[in-house]
């Protein structure tokens, strides 16, 4: 678990290497992948907007709903890169690799959280914790540096827009 941890980030780029080889996106697959994809970037600078990382358990916004909508919103985008990159092989690739790295960062986050307040995670994940009122706040989404991954969809569907001219 930790190796996938630690490593995610580069098994995601090897992961992308294969993924973008073996596409065959087309105009409908790229526009149905890119609007899922959208729709998970947007779960993503929602809670992105509330965090406060590293300094207390965020309960406002998306974190009301769910324990983990950063990883709620990229699973969403890797389903999107399938839909867009139309390929079974792709589709299988992406899904490991989601649910093999999305599984071990959350557990090894959720124990860090646990630990780190002393006990707190698991109090508001039981719904002990009640939900802060805290707003949406564009500051928050930039300093939570969510524009890497704008960036990393604009970059991946520009790949797969370019593949469509292949």
């Amino acid at each position: 678990m930790r190796f996938l941890v630690r490593y995610r980030v580069a098994l995601g780029f090897a992961c992308a290497i294969a993924a973008f080889t073996l596409a065959r996106p087309t105009p409908a697959s790229l526009a149905t992948g890119l609007a899922v994809a959208l729709a998970g970037e947007a779960i993503r600078v929602w809670a992105a907007g509330h965090l406060e990382k590293g300094t207390e358990i965020t309960t406002s916004g998306p974190y009301r709903l769910v324990r983990h909508p950063l990883y709620l919103g990229s699973a969403i985008m890797g389903i999107g890169f399938m839909v867009a990159a139309r390929d079974l092989v792709v589709t299988l690739v992406v899904s490991a690799y989601l649910m093999l790295t999305l599984i071990a960062a959350i557990r090894s986050e959720e124990a860090l959280l646990d630990h780190r307040f002393q006990g707190g995670y698991s109090a508001w994940r039981g719904g002990a914790v009640a939900a802060s009122g805290r707003r949406f706040s564009v500051e928050r989404v930039v300093a939570n540096r969510e524009y890497r991954a704008m960036l990393g969809l604009a970059a991946g569907m520009s790949v797969l827009f370019w593949r469509t001219s292949w």
